[in-house]
């Protein structure tokens, strides 16, 4: 099939039009053949940013009747698939440390059928991974594991920010908490919409993008850059003016901020947990603060990664 581009012009407020000339190279569209008259949808592969998702919809529907197309188109998601990152802006902790503009993964980080960290919408979530072995993962894709200040940064943009409140306004109603309710009994993929609007997803960014599961759906691993040892491993207790337990404008389970531990509190030897999962009720939120043992595996824990 030979494909002819028609125009560059902009889409975004157009809907379907004619845009492209299509001919078969059997000729089976010349008058008269089995094909002629027939219509088709032509995807961009390399920068339609929708497309890649609507090709594995398409493989998943025709495997069972086209084995070897849905292998192949499968293939073609992996090898086209761009990991989904956003900024966020350089910020000033309330303690006055300032944590420099990064990269984060825009969902968490998932594992497609191949066993290779991808990070997009439509995979599900990389859990029952130990800490060690989801550093390694984001070391192998070339990224990071989020660090602590990076986290708080995060939340704490996330939580000076209108959007992300039930009331409209900071301080208003609560911040969203994300996907918790005991609905689901497993991590979703990005993609997945819940039924009730209050466990929405999507966080808004001072910059105005979006990230998916600051809160909810799974636990994230952090590398603790501010009591941690050289492998992020919390190493000393908790101080009272430690970010770790200051940042939030809070109070632990007040105003949807989610858990948070005593300012005393000496997790030496764990990991650092933050978020929530899908049934954390009313415990989950960006603030949220929990820790696991570095080689435990649990399937309600999975990791972000950063750039």
């Amino acid at each position: 099939m030979s494909i002819k581009e028609k125009t560059t012009n902009d889409d975004t407020q157009r809907g379907l039009y004619h845009k492209f000339n299509v001919n078969r190279t059997d000729g089976k569209d010349a008058p008269g053949g089995t094909h002629e008259g027939d219509e088709y949808f032509v995807l961009n592969l390399t920068k339609d940013k929708y497309a890649l998702r609507a090709l594995r919809v398409y493989a998943t529907a025709c495997q069972v009747e086209y084995p070897a197309l849905a292998a192949d188109l499968f293939a073609k998601c992996r090898i086209g698939q761009i990991d989904e990152f956003v900024t966020v802006p350089e910020t000033t902790l309330p303690n006055g440390l300032v944590v420099p503009s990064f990269q984060v993964g825009k969902y968490l980080s998932c594992k497609d059928e191949d066993g290779k960290l991808t990070i997009n919408p439509t995979d599900t979530p990389w859990t029952e991974i130990n800490y060690h072995d989801a550093r390694a993962a984001a070391a192998d894709a070339g990224y990071k594991l989020i660090t602590e200040t990076q986290a708080l940064a995060l939340a704490y943009n996330i939580a000076t920010q209108d959007a992300n409140w039930t009331g409209g306004k900071v301080g208003e109603g609560k911040l969203f908490q994300g996907l918790r309710e005991g609905d689901c009994d497993e991590a979703q993929p990005g993609e997945f919409v819940p039924d009730n609007q209050d466990e929405r997803r999507m966080f808004m960014l001072s910059n105005g993008e979006f990230i998916c599961d600051a809160a909810g759906n799974a636990f994230s691993w952090v590398f603790d850059d501010v009591q941690g040892d050289e492998n992020g491993i919390i190493a000393r207790p908790f101080t009272a003016d430690s970010p770790s337990v200051s940042t939030s404008p809070y109070g632990s389970m007040e105003k949807g901020a989610g858990w948070q531990p005593s300012k005393t509190s000496d997790w030496s030897g764990r990991a650092l947990i933050r978020g929530g999962c899908w049934d954390s009720y009313g415990d989950v939120g960006v603030f949220r603060l929990v820790y696991g043992w570095p080689i435990g595996v649990r399937g309600d824990i999975g990791f972000r990664c950063t750039k």
